[in-house]
């Protein structure tokens, strides 16, 4: 199982930015997809999670109605796309997945990826 987190990078506040997650290795059940992320000296968090038939979708308040999960249904692409960012939305985000239905927890989630460094900031 591997997971490709890219897409982060250097944006204003309220700008936007679309993380993509390719997942591959799941030979059986299209995999639950969450992403995560961790700020220096903060818990991992989750912002946003997709079950595995995309009928199930979970936000937390602090991300409702800035941030999207969707899964491009061609590919095992997940992307989040991030908009009117804040600077306290900086951190390392992560994308994990699971085999299970869906998951809101960073324990709930076995794979993980790499990574990728968001930063907003004027």
């Amino acid at each position: 199982v591997q997971l490709q987190a890219s897409g982060g990078g250097l944006v204003q506040p309220g700008g936007s930015l679309r993380l993509s997650c390719a997942a591959s290795g799941f030979t059986l059940d299209r995999p639950a997809i969450g992403w995560f992320r961790e700020a220096p000296g903060k818990e991992r968090e989750a912002v946003a999670c997709l079950s595995t038939n995309n009928d199930i979708w979970y936000y937390p308040d602090f991300v409702k109605g800035r941030f999207t999960i969707s899964r491009q249904p061609s590919k095992d692409t997940v992307h989040l796309q991030m908009n009117d960012l804040k600077p306290e939305d900086t951190g390392f985000y992560y994308c994990a997945a699971r085999t299970g239905r869906i998951g809101s927890t960073k324990n709930d989630f076995p794979y993980w990826g790499q990574g990728t460094q968001v930063t907003v900031s004027s």
